[in-house]
This record gives structure tokens, sequence and C-alpha cells, in this order.
């Protein structure tokens, strides 16, 4: 599995060096910016799975960033890291969706407990997202079951042929694959 790509953001030469040395010592690949200028331009140009923003900075700041991260990636992890926290900042960037808040300074050993936590979340959310996309289908008859409007595992079991047209209006034909063409005509050639 490919390490976790983690977008630190601080405009303090010392968080960037200190937080981010630690965090590759986990194993995450880790790319800095020291402004929220610089964070708007990678986060453009790379995917992310987690990033650690600074609250207070200078022209684009913390939330900024954290509302185009997740303009751009709808997975994507925000940590907020601030020295300047108040009940309000974190309201406010919990209710548009940080996933973590953490005031400085703090601990080598609560930052990285934090964005375990948050990957690990990240990681659970990508596998259910994985498993909501797969469609069911009898091994035995081949029906699907439809679980849209439902809970999962409660749909409506239906040919192929019907989901298809419900789903897409698409009336799709009967016909043979190469490997059964083959088979029916050696099973006429036996008769």
């Amino acid at each position: 599995m490919r390490p976790f790509h983690i977008l630190l953001v601080d405009d303090d030469p010392i968080i960037l060096t200190g937080v981010g040395k630690d965090l590759e010592s986990q194993g995450y690949k880790i790319t800095t910016a020291d402004s929220g200028e610089k964070a708007y331009r990678l986060l453009e140009e790379s995917k992310f799975d987690l990033v650690i923003s600074d609250l207070v900075m200078e022209n684009i700041d913390g939330i900024q960033v954290l509302q185009k991260a997740k303009q751009l990636y709808s997975d994507i992890m925000v940590i907020i890291l601030t020295g300047y926290g108040d009940m309000s900042s974190a309201i406010d960037a919990l209710r548009l969706k940080a996933d973590d808040y953490i005031l400085k300074p703090c601990e080598p050993e609560e930052i990285k407990f934090r964005v375990s936590k948050c990957l690990e979340r990240l990681e659970l959310s990508r596998k259910l997202k994985l498993y909501e996309d797969i469609l069911p289908i009898c091994c035995v008859c081949k029906k699907v079951r439809d679980d849209e409007g439902t809970t999962p595992g409660d749909g409506e079991w239906m040919s192929i042929e019907k989901y298809m047209w419900e789903k897409a209006k698409v009336a799709p034909t009967s016909t043979y694959c190469p490997e059964c063409a083959q088979k029916a005509k050696d099973e006429l050639d036996l008769l």
C-alpha cells in the first residue's frame, strides 16, 4: 500500500521542519507549504490524503485552506493546528468539516496519534465507499439486488435486464459471448 500523502501548511518554519520530520519518521509522505497561497497551488497540483493547516496565516488562512481542500477532494481529511484557539474558531472549523482541531503547542506524540486516527477514519471511509459501489448478483440465477433507497441487503431482486432498464433506460439484447457461442456450437455438433 502506498504511504499516505500529507500536506503540512504553516508559516512557522520550525513547525514545518519539526512536525514534518516527525511524521516522515512514521512513514508518511510529507509536502510542506509555508503559506495558504502555496497550499492552494499544491492542492490543485497533487492529491493529498490529509492536510494539517495552521489556522492563522496572512492572506489565506487555515479556514480557507480547509474549504479549498474539501472543495477539491470530497474524501480529504483536514486537521486545523493553531496556537490561537478559541471556542469560536474551533466551532467554525468543525462546522466547515474539519476532521480534527489541535492546539499548539502540543507534544509530537499527540500529533502522531491524531494523524493516525484521522487516517484510520479515511481508510474506513474509502472501504465503505468501495463496498457501496458493488452491485450484488446472485451466483445461481444471476438476478441483481437493487438496494437504492433501502437498507443495504433489503432491496428487490430482479433480472439484470429489468435493472438496466429501470436504472439507465437501456434495453439489453440477448446474444452470445465468443466462449458461449463456441460451447453452443459444440453442443449442436454433438446432436
